[in-house]
């Protein structure tokens, strides 16, 4: 078995799409059962394919005695334009958060930043270190045209937050409430 890290392409949009589909409530604790994840259709997830990027962790299993490679998606994470996520009443909220936001000497915007997840890994294969890689994958090709990645966490999920805060460079730069739910607004320079 080996996890090999690639974008996507338009043929796993269907299987990122059943997944969305399938984990979508995975970040949400007992305590927020009566709440509903966002989950991204087949047709947007071919649109974000498009413009912008779709990285995947993804596990080959050979199975010698049938000479059969075996391919499945146990990992992903979504980043994009803010052009494509602004239609959601939660992105334009952090839209309006980013003119507070200044990192180093940069105020970060629209311009120099994309949204960043979310970012979804099977939890059989959790602890693994896919994490990591799969922020520094998105990461590398984010930063071809953009300074900053802009994401937001729930307060509720403490699992990402830790994921987030200590195993790659995010940094909380705000805290804000939307739908009467809390969450940390984070930032990561590329």
């Amino acid at each position: 078995m080996s996890i090999k890290y690639r974008l996507a392409t338009e043929v796993d949009a269907v299987n990122i799409a059943d997944l969305e589909l399938q984990y979508m409530n995975d970040e949400l604790s007992s305590s927020a059962d009566t709440m509903s994840g966002q989950c991204f259709s087949k047709v947007q997830i071919s649109e974000l394919i498009k413009q912008g990027w779709i990285m995947l962790a993804e596990l080959n299993t050979d199975t010698a005695s049938a000479g059969v490679s075996v391919k499945s998606i146990i990992g992903y994470v979504i980043a994009g334009p803010w052009s494509w996520f602004q239609a959601w009443g939660i992105y334009a909220q952090v839209l309006r958060k980013l003119s507070d936001v200044e990192m180093g000497f940069s105020r970060v915007t629209s311009q120099n930043s994309c949204q960043y997840g979310p970012i979804w890994i099977h939890p059989s294969h959790r602890g693994q270190g896919i994490f990591e890689q799969l922020v520094k994958g998105i990461q590398r090709k984010a930063a071809m045209k953009y300074s900053f990645m802009v994401t937001f966490i729930a307060e509720d999920n403490a699992i990402s937050f830790a994921a987030h805060t200590k195993k790659s460079a995010m940094e909380v730069v705000d805290y804000f409430s939307f739908q009467q739910r809390d969450y940390y607004l984070l930032v990561m320079k590329n």
